[in-house]
């Protein structure tokens, strides 16, 4: 069986994989917790389906909102990993 999200945040990933950007497409798995490398705004619609712009984030923040689509529009942030 693949991995199946839950409703708790948690700070001990078991998978990461590096993602782009994207307005149209959700993340593979959903409920990614993600972290950025090279910071700047960055634009996620939330699993709950909550669309926001996280502004001027740092390098090496991970953001503790489990997300389902990292959107490229609004997103200045970069070298950015989904972390299950």
């Amino acid at each position: 069986m693949g991995f199946v999200p839950t409703n708790k945040v948690t700070y001990q990933a078991i998978k990461a994989v590096s993602i782009t950007a994207d307005n149209d497409n959700d993340l593979d798995i959903i409920g990614a917790i993600i972290f950025v490398g090279t910071g700047g705004d960055l634009e996620v619609t939330t699993v709950s389906g909550d669309t926001v712009i996280y502004k001027n984030l740092p390098d090496a923040y991970t953001l503790p909102v489990q997300v389902r689509r990292v959107k490229a529009t609004n997103t200045t942030a970069q070298d950015l990993i989904a972390q299950y």
